[in-house]
């Protein structure tokens, strides 16, 4: 991509003030539609400068019980696809600076079906996607669609992800590299940020490390590696929060501030 892009320019405005950037997921349409898009309205005066928003699907085969159960109550509510892409039209009328990443998973966007969706995310001002069932083989499928459409179309790496494999990993992706800190589902506590070589890797460019439950200590340690960025999220019951945190979520819901370096 040669353009300049929402989340080019927000990774660039973080690693000018030294700091890293502080990444934030929610599932669309949970507990309700209108409970989610305020959330979402709220989110950047909370700290966000980047966020994920999840697409409910009914069969999240990566996901732990709390995403699981936001997927869940969402589709109950009756969310959809149009719906998850208007929340992000209605965003977009009182921010158009702050990155948003579609992430979920293929079977809906498939539904929707593929081309319609992209025009639709593009114009309703959605930056990038993570789907985190398609592999590098599939490409033909969304990934490069997508690029060709102007989103940004991040990809996954795993603690599993070996040097033969990181190449078909890295080839199509942009925006940023999805470190997976664990080789597990969502929500499973992870008490060290290791960045492998993914996150490392010149070609790569920026990285981002999730899908576990971080404390505080450890989320500084993973972002004071200069020039990658770092999150960290908690879960439903997830336990005792750090001092350091903004209130985002709904119920006990929480995302929590990174550290800067």
């Amino acid at each position: 991509m040669n353009h300049k892009t929402r989340l080019a320019e927000r990774f660039a405005s973080c690693r000018g003030n030294r700091r890293a950037a502080f990444v934030t997921f929610l599932t669309a349409g949970d507990p309700d539609l209108e409970t989610a898009t305020e959330i979402l309205k709220g989110l950047p005066a909370a700290g966000a400068d980047v966020i994920e928003l999840g697409m409910p699907f009914s069969d999240p085969m990566a996901d732990g019980p709390a995403i699981q159960a936001s997927s869940q109550r969402a589709l109950k509510a009756g969310q959809t696809m149009a719906k998850t892409l208007d929340m992000v039209r209605t965003f977009r009328q009182g921010d158009d600076e702050t990155p948003i990443i579609l992430m979920g998973y293929y079977n809906p966007i498939y539904r929707y079906p593929v081309d319609r969706f992209l025009t639709d995310a593009v114009e309703v001002g959605v930056d990038g996607l993570i789907v985190v069932d398609i592999p590098p083989e599939a490409d033909d499928e969304l990934c490069l669609p997508a690029l060709k459409k102007g989103l940004n179309f991040i990809r996954l790496a795993t603690p599993t992800t070996d040097d033969k494999r990181l190449p078909a990993v890295l080839a199509n992706t942009s925006g940023f590299v999805y470190y997976v800190s664990i080789t597990g589902i969502t929500g499973t506590v992870a008490r060290c940020l290791e960045c492998r070589s993914a996150c490392k890797s010149d070609q790569a460019g920026d990285g981002s490390t999730g899908c576990g439950r971080f404390w505080r200590e450890d989320a500084r340690a993973g972002a004071s590696d200069r020039g990658h960025q770092r999150w960290c999220r908690r879960g439903l019951g997830s336990g005792q929060c750090p001092r350091e945190h903004a209130w985002v979520g709904w119920r006990r819901k929480r995302a929590y501030r990174v550290a800067s370096p």
